[in-house]
């Protein structure tokens, strides 16, 4: 199911050829696609079908055949497959962010029209804690600051199987923390900064989310969790559903919690998997959105039930159609882009003025590099 889109010059052509297929009459995609999929009662979006369709017939490798700098570079030509055309920004910057083992790189989005005491997100971006970086979700952290008007902190965490589990928590909150920190000098509202992240990210917004609501220190208004990985420890449903053939596979899902967490009784820590957590009472306002037809929905689902449980306001939505991945998906038709927006307007109304809480760090102000 994955290309190897090294070369340009096929990149450059797959790009094209993706774009064209994506904008077609739903009529004309159904034709291409082939007769309806219907599974757990949801039918697949025709455009997400025919997508998936292309890619079997392009070159593929999966991820735990090849070296991991190869998987690594394959996972950033993907996301630039179904990628929108970068939307421009006031300034884009480059910087690090003191971490436990060393600077930790990560870039600053700010739109146009900004205000200098802005709300922000602290992004982390998906490939199971091995893949994955600044650049393969540079679009989805563009839209987020234009649509919805915030600064936008993406960070690039230390990665395994070089830096296994906790390097990534550690490294998550010690950027969010900092933000919170300096949030004065990157002009930003400490009062109105949400966490955000996409599968593996998710799990890290998720988990930070949950440390900093215990430890009395600055914690997050808002999180904004799409299709997150709230269990290593178990397997649900949707894995056996959708265990292969619709982009992620529950193969590839194995590969990831071994690159991760090799330790099988680790996986049960609520630091790895926060779904387990034994308290999730006086948690910030959430927004979770799974996609109908990926391994992962059953847990992000139970994780919006378990927030409500305890009282949280969480937000679920399930986009039926759609599969993981949905959010790079904005240059490829319009299903991955009507759901980035719907959850725009959701991170909009958590960040306002009127309905964040008040998570003020009162701490001194720290220099960023």
């Amino acid at each position: 199911m994955r290309s190897t889109l090294i070369d340009t010059a096929l990149e450059r052509a797959t790009r094209a050829a993706a774009r064209t297929a994506g904008a077609l009459p739903h009529r004309v995609q159904r034709l291409l696609a082939g007769r309806p999929i219907r599974v757990d009662g949801h039918e697949l979006d025709v455009e997400i079908q025919l997508m998936l369709r292309m890619l079997t017939l392009l070159p593929h490798s999966d991820y735990a055949s090849q070296p991991v700098a190869t998987s690594r570079a394959q996972i950033d030509a993907e996301a630039r497959l179904v990628a929108a055309p970068p939307i421009p920004m006031e300034s884009v910057r480059d910087l690090t962010v003191p971490g436990p083992a060393g600077p930790i790189p990560a870039r600053l989005y700010r739109p146009k029209g900004l205000t200098p005491r802005a709300p922000a997100v602290v992004y982390f971006h998906g490939g199971g804690f091995a893949l994955g970086g600044l650049d393969s979700h540079d679009t989805v952290c563009r839209f987020l600051a234009a649509h919805a008007e915030v600064a936008v902190l993406a960070v690039d965490y230390r990665l395994a199987p070089e830096h296994p589990y906790p390097a990534a928590v550690e490294d998550g909150l010690a950027a969010f923390r900092h933000v919170a920190m300096n949030a004065a000098e990157l002009g930003i509202d400490p009062d109105r900064i949400a966490v955000a992240g996409d599968s593996a990210g998710g799990n890290l917004a998720a988990v930070l989310a949950q440390v900093t609501a215990a430890d009395g220190g600055p914690r997050p208004a808002f999180q904004l969790l799409f299709f997150p990985w709230v269990d290593m420890s178990t397997k649900r449903r949707s894995h056996e559903l959708f265990s292969t053939g619709y982009f992620l596979t529950d193969a590839q899902m194995d590969w990831y919690v071994e690159q991760y967490l090799p330790d099988h009784d680790g996986r049960t820590d609520p630091m790895a998997s926060p779904l387990l957590a034994d308290d999730l009472t006086g948690l910030p306002p959430a927004y979770i959105a799974v996609a109908g037809f990926d391994v992962l929905r059953d847990e992000g689902q139970a994780y919006a039930q378990r927030l409500r449980e305890a009282g949280v306001a969480a937000t679920l939505r399930t986009h039926h159609g759609l599969v993981h991945a949905f959010v790079n998906m904005t240059g490829y038709g319009s299903a991955g882009t009507h759901a980035l927006r719907e959850a725009v307007g959701a991170l909009r109304v958590g960040l306002s003025r009127d309905t964040a809480p008040s998570v003020r760090a009162g701490v001194p102000q720290a220099p960023v590099s």
